[in-house]
């Protein structure tokens, strides 16, 4: 689910043709202006004409781009609700079935075995649900939409790209709402460059052989910045007189400096003493408390969602045996109506909260915290009815 992150372009375009529409106005004419540009990239009019044969508006893409209200819920309910007891047996079960695949992971990306199963789990449940948009349609959609062309029109030619390599059918190939391709739902440009025959067949097969989504997805993330042999999380307890103002993704310490000032591991011990890492709250300061170290960062790469982040993080620490966090007592969510009028507030205020959407982002976060600070109020980034009728 990278439909939301900035990749590097494998097929960069060099000169943009003037009369190609950038978003927006007639479908037709818009996939005409495609096709003009994917002449300019070199690519030949027999194989641009069968690509775009079959193009489509597809208005359910555009309906699930705008319904993404799940991701409005606060992190013990989102959390709950992706990883049941199913789901995390399940993980188990696929770490056991594919140990060798995973120990290929581990040797040669890095990438440890719990943060693909997360990603494997939660974006098709471990290939059972990978979407039935077809692919093509879904990112001239996208594309055509002014909402975020920049992030798919990009994908349509690394898509066309994939199709004259045999690897795609534009009639057939069907995925996620966004444009991602298979078991761990992966983007054209994605594939491209970092997709592994995993299981030496002469292809890569995302959305049939595990092998092959496995190790590609292992290989974006190395590509992202994983680094190899260090934690991403671990849950921890704070002292009730600890600091707020420095929780956060802004405030970065080594871990045995976060324990001088009573951060203590929840269980075990810290996973990394000298490295770098942040105090993390998802809500607020008598909820769960993780401390985050620099992969955690990597997760953003792959979906820029907080919650989901968040989310698929914490599961990759349970598929690894971390117990249970503590949910704590946490001060109620607000409401997506608060929540937006909070937005408007913070915007007026001329803090960048990412659009008025209801959802507690990283960049409302951030605006939350900043007016928590001003406000002399505990500045744990965690939305209250006190602070939104303080402001």
């Amino acid at each position: 689910m990278r439909f939301l992150a900035a990749a590097s372009l494998v097929l960069t375009l060099l000169v943009s043709p003037a009369f190609a529409q950038s978003c927006g106005g007639s479908f037709g004419g818009f996939v005409n202006g495609l096709k003009s540009e994917a002449r300019q990239r070199g690519f030949d009019g027999p194989t641009i004409d069968r690509f775009f044969a079959n193009a489509r508006q597809d208005p359910k893409v555009i309906r699930a781009d705008r319904a993404q209200g799940i991701f409005q819920m606060p992190f013990i309910e989102f959390s709950r609700r992706l990883i049941s007891q199913n789901r995390l047996d399940a993980g188990l079960r696929n770490g056991r079935k594919w140990d060798a695949v995973f120990d290929r992971v581990e040797r040669d990306y890095g990438v440890s075995r719990g943060v693909l199963l997360a990603f494997w789990a939660f974006e098709t449940d471990f290939g059972a649900v990978q979407g039935n948009f077809n692919t093509v349609n879904a990112l001239i959609t996208l594309s055509h939409d002014c909402r975020r062309p920049e992030l798919f029109r990009p994908q349509v030619f690394a898509a066309l790209e994939l199709y004259a390599r045999g690897d795609i059918d534009p009639a057939k190939t069907t995925g996620a709402w966004a444009g991602e391709i298979g078991m761990v739902q992966m983007l054209p440009e994605d594939i491209i460059a970092h997709g592994v025959d995993g299981d030496g067949d002469g292809k890569v097969r995302l959305k049939t052989s595990p092998s092959d989504a496995l190790l590609s997805g292992a290989n974006l993330l190395r590509g992202l910045g994983w680094r190899k042999g260090e934690p991403w999380m671990q849950e921890v307890s704070l002292p009730s007189d600890f600091d707020w103002s420095q929780t956060g993704l802004d405030t970065w310490k080594t871990a045995s400096e976060w324990t001088s000032e009573g951060v203590a591991p929840r269980s075990g011990s810290l996973a990394a003493p000298g490295l770098r890492s942040a105090v993390l709250l998802p809500q607020g300061r008598q909820g769960p408390a993780f401390l985050v170290y620099p992969n955690f960062n990597v997760f953003f790469e792959w979906n820029q969602s907080f919650i989901y982040v968040t989310t698929a993080a914490y599961f990759a620490t349970r598929l690894e045996g971390a117990p249970v966090y503590n949910p704590g007592n946490p001060t109620q969510a607000l409401g997506e109506n608060r929540m937006k009028a909070l937005q408007q507030k913070l915007s007026a205020r001329g803090h960048d909260v990412g659009g008025v959407d209801g959802i507690l982002g990283a960049k409302t976060r951030r605006a939350v915290q900043a007016e928590q600070k001003r406000l002399g109020l505990p500045a744990d980034a965690w939305p209250t009815r006190g602070l939104l009728d303080a402001l």
